[in-house]
C-alpha cells in the first residue's frame, strides 16, 4: 500500500494493516467518521481495524482501501519468520 509516491508499508499481521490504514487516513486529514462516510464502513469497525484486531472481512478492508485511494499488492515475502505468519490468525 502506498501512502504517497514511493512510500510503502509491508503488512504481515493485522496490526501492520491497521497502522497503514491509520497513517493513510491521517495523511488525508480524515477522521474515522470521515472515512466511515466515504467507505460505508462503521466508525467502530474502522477503530478495530486501526487497532490491529483480526477477524475483519476482506470486503471491509477493500472498502477502506478504496476510500483511501490505496490498493492491495500481494507479493513474495521478503523477510520474516514463520511465527510472523502464525500471528496473522490471532
Amino acid at each position: 500500500m502506498a501512502l504517497e509516491a514511493g512510500l510503502q508499508n509491508f503488512v504481515r499481521i493485522p496490526r501492520d494493516l491497521g497502522h497503514a490504514i491509520r497513517q493513510a487516513r491521517r495523511g488525508k486529514n480524515l477522521t474515522q467518521a470521515d472515512l466511515a462516510t466515504r467507505s460505508g464502513v462503521w466508525q467502530e469497525t474502522i477503530s478495530k481495524v486501526e487497532a490491529g484486531r483480526g477477524g475483519t472481512k476482506l470486503d471491509t478492508i477493500l472498502a477502506l482501501l478504496a476510500a483511501l485511494d490505496l490498493e492491495l499488492l500481494v507479493s513474495t515475502r521478503s523477510k520474516g519468520s514463520t511465527s510472523d505468519f502464525d500471528n496473522i490468525f490471532d
